[in-house]
């Protein structure tokens, strides 16, 4: 199959490396020197060569902010047939977005990061597919992600997006919280360490990842739930009451079973 990835990124680059080994890839990226390290694959930086080209999957990798540009500006140097899709981390107005485009569509979100992911064993990572997609399409990606030992599950875009404000949102929110309370430490405790690793890696992604995470429409009700949870600790705490706490601490327990 000819692929095009638009968006010679890290998540782009990464599909690259993984899909040109079965499958004729071109890259596309207006900047030349993100391609500069992209191998074994066509390197395109204009939008007529991806005309030349003419996959039969595009397959749109630039940040969330961009994206539905990015098809608008794609779209018109497609053949109607090419199958067009994304992998954003929120897919609000995404699904208005493919249904009026006029080409069939597949959206999906590999749920794994350069940053924390053993990019060589991806088997305790995850991939979203959306259900509304075109099946042909799904049954590709689904064959794709499993190759990479990746799990698979298939939500509707709502639910994604549901799903993405419950599973990113909260460790963000908390990893933020976490760096914002930093100060120096000369005898850091393991537990400490752990957290300022996590919160480098959080904090050195890009902004725009890290917004349209926490800009996602569901994220706002994950945090309530955060600030309603440090309030009732808070309480417990400022009332040392020895029993109330061993019963939360017993909650939490269950609850990371």
């Amino acid at each position: 199959m000819r692929i095009c990835i638009v968006g010679a990124g890290k998540m782009g680059t990464i599909l690259a490396d993984s899909l040109c080994l079965q499958h004729e890839v071109a890259v596309y990226d207006r900047d030349i020197k993100r391609l500069q390290y992209v191998f074994n694959t066509r390197r395109l930086t204009s939008l007529e060569e991806i005309r030349d080209f003419d996959p039969e999957l595009l397959i749109n990798a630039v940040t969330l902010k961009y994206t539905i540009s990015t098809f608008n500006e794609v779209l018109p140097y497609l053949s109607p047939m090419c199958m067009v899709s994304d992998i954003a981390s929120v897919k609000t107005g995404f699904k208005e977005f493919y249904e009026s485009c006029g080409h069939p569509y597949v959206s999906t979100h590999p749920m794994f990061g350069p940053t924390f992911a053993n990019l060589r064993e991806l088997r305790q990572n995850h991939a979203i597919i959306i259900a509304e997609g075109d099946h042909l399409g799904k049954v590709f990606f689904k064959d794709f992600y499993q190759s990479l030992g990746l799990n698979i599950h298939e939500y509707t875009f709502q639910g994604h997006d549901e799903t993405i404000a419950y599973s990113l949102s909260i460790p963000f929110v908390s990893t933020m919280v976490f760096a914002a309370c930093m100060k120096h430490q000369d005898a850091p405790g393991t537990t400490f360490k752990k957290h300022f690793d996590i919160a480098k890696g959080v904090l050195s992604e890009d902004d725009f990842l890290l917004s349209e995470i926490l800009f996602n429409p569901y994220t706002p009700s994950q945090v309530e739930n955060i600030v309603s949870q440090m309030n009732k600790l808070l309480d417990i705490i400022k009332r040392k009451d020895s029993e109330e706490m061993c019963q939360y601490l017993t909650k939490l327990r269950e609850n990371i079973k």
